[in-house]
């Protein structure tokens, strides 16, 4: 028996696969003709084995999937149906539900120790309100929890490839623009911007305040007419890519093990205990069993049965809460206090200024409200500011107001930057912030009578530049029994349910 013969049959027994005559008589053919030309330099020989490797590659891959264990079936796979049991089910797909899959699996104490679901709606993240940001992040807020998160994800992002690189995959690139964020105030807010200034400084955030001389002199562009104040951040503040940001959590997530659905939860299946408080009330604690996944453009559905379900829906996070009856309880009840959250449409505008201000320009943020940054080279920008109450747009679309720009943000733009009295808008989009509308801030754990049921929703447009250190800390509080590195205990609902809001003053 030749060389080659007694090979191709060892590996015929290993793998336990039939050998074709046909294939053996084409590597016997390959084989002469590499001893006729073993002397002549040509590369036959390494094209013989590299063929014979892969064809050995495609025996193991073969006898690999008849064996007991494996994924293969003789029945087709709809691969685009989510698991039917996972520990944890993420309600959304944003950078914030995400970011907590991360976590999760980051502290798993065993390979596939935890199964994690991500379902999101919109598989196209055409609408997903961390694409449609402006992408910005800064320290300078008014409350301590959010300076925190803030500073914690700052040194997230700075050091992300230490966290969110994958294998034989290109390195993250956020674009991160550490420029700053320049805040103004008149004389009547002057006061607040000092109090948050200390605030700050005392949670160890970089800032420094700007009298108006100075301000003139670090950035001659800007019209100092009415600025009594200025707070400008020095380092950990800037603007990056949202969906560069997004798509890292998600990459890692998934090679860690998470599973990724593109379908939305419609319901759940829950159990429920009764039980009566002193003064003869009677209270229903439920607990989710399932959750309900519907396929996107079909009427196929898949229930998963799941031991947690963390609501990170953002502006819609509302409506899933009422799947389980929150808010729908007995007036002044803890069952009849719905999550304060709901959808809030913003408008950022695209305008091009070849004039305008220079690399050095921050995110600036006139006590008017309007806001503008540099986007990219050539004189380019975003600008908006948000509505007064009473002008909120309709949410059932996200349709820009053009005329909004023209009547209430190019008016402060070109009295504060002179030079932007000649701007020419390129283009424009709108996207919806999960507005808490009892105190603008995150709403971050579990509901009282829901007990496994937690949020991570309600953060009012600083969601996606919080969202590596809510992602940690709600991984701590699922899997932990508590917060360990950040205490966000004072964003529970249970300051909803007590009327004791929090008041960020800082919301752009």
């Amino acid at each position: 028996m030749s060389m080659w013969k007694g090979l191709h049959m060892t590996a015929r027994a290993a793998h336990g696969i039939h050998v074709s005559s046909r294939f053996i008589h084409k590597h016997t053919q390959l084989c002469t003709l590499w001893s006729r030309n073993i002397n002549t330099g040509r590369p036959v020989q390494n094209e013989f084995f590299k063929d014979l490797e892969n064809q050995f590659k495609a025996f193991r891959e073969k006898a690999a999937d008849a064996m007991p264990g494996s994924d293969w079936t003789p029945f087709e796979k709809n691969r685009s149906l989510p698991p039917e049991r996972a520990d944890i089910v993420i309600v959304g797909g944003g950078v914030v539900g995400w970011s907590i899959a991360y976590w999760l699996k980051q502290k798993e104490m065993i390979r596939d120790g935890v199964r994690v679901l991500v379902v999101e709606k919109d598989p196209t993240y055409s609408q997903a309100s961390t694409v449609l940001s402006a992408g910005g992040i800064r320290q300078q807020f008014s409350l301590p929890e959010n300076i925190h998160l803030s500073m914690a994800s700052a040194d997230f992002m700075r050091n992300i490839n230490e966290h969110l690189s994958v294998l034989n995959e290109d390195p993250v690139d956020l674009q991160f623009n550490h420029s700053g964020y320049l805040f103004l105030a008149s004389e009547k807010v002057a006061h607040i911007m000092e109090e948050n200034y200390s605030t700050q400084r005392h949670a160890g955030a970089k800032v420094s305040l700007l009298s108006p001389t100075q301000l003139k002199e670090k950035f001659p562009w800007i019209n100092t007419d009415g600025v009594v104040l200025a707070s400008y951040g020095l380092e950990n503040e800037g603007w990056f890519d949202p969906w560069m940001l997004l798509n890292a959590f998600r990459r890692k997530a998934i090679s860690m093990g998470v599973y990724q659905c593109f379908g939305e939860v419609t319901g759940f299946r829950y159990t429920t205990n009764t039980m009566t408080t002193a003064e003869g009330d009677k209270v229903d604690f439920r607990r989710i069993k399932y959750a309900n996944v519907q396929m996107p453009n079909s009427l196929e559905y898949q229930p998963v049965e799941c031991a947690i379900v963390v609501n990170a829906a953002g502006a819609y996070s509302s409506k899933v809460a009422e799947m389980m009856g929150i808010g729908f309880g007995p007036k002044d009840t803890i069952a009849g206090i719905p999550l304060p959250v709901e959808p809030r449409k913003r408008f950022i505008y695209v305008v091009h200024c070849p004039n305008g201000p220079g690399l050095d320009t921050p995110f600036l943020v006139d006590y008017s409200g309007v806001y503008f940054r540099r986007e990219g080279l050539g004189g380019n920008y975003i600008a908006g500011m948000s509505p007064e109450e009473e002008e909120e747009p309709e949410t059932n679309n996200l349709e820009v107001d053009h005329e909004f720009f023209q009547e209430k943000i190019w008016p402060h733009l070109a009295h504060r930057v002179p030079a932007f009295e000649c701007l020419k808008v390129t283009s424009a989009w709108a996207g919806f912030y999960d507005y808490n509308t009892f105190d603008q801030n995150g709403i971050v754990g579990m509901h009282p009578l829901v007990n496994n049921m937690f949020f991570a929703t309600g953060f009012s447009g600083h969601g996606l530049q919080h969202s590596p250190a809510v992602g940690r800390a709600m991984a701590e509080l699922i899997l932990d029994g508590g917060f360990k590195t950040l205490d966000l205990s004072a964003l529970s609902f249970k300051r909803i349910m007590t009327k004791e809001p929090m008041l960020e003053r800082n919301i752009v």
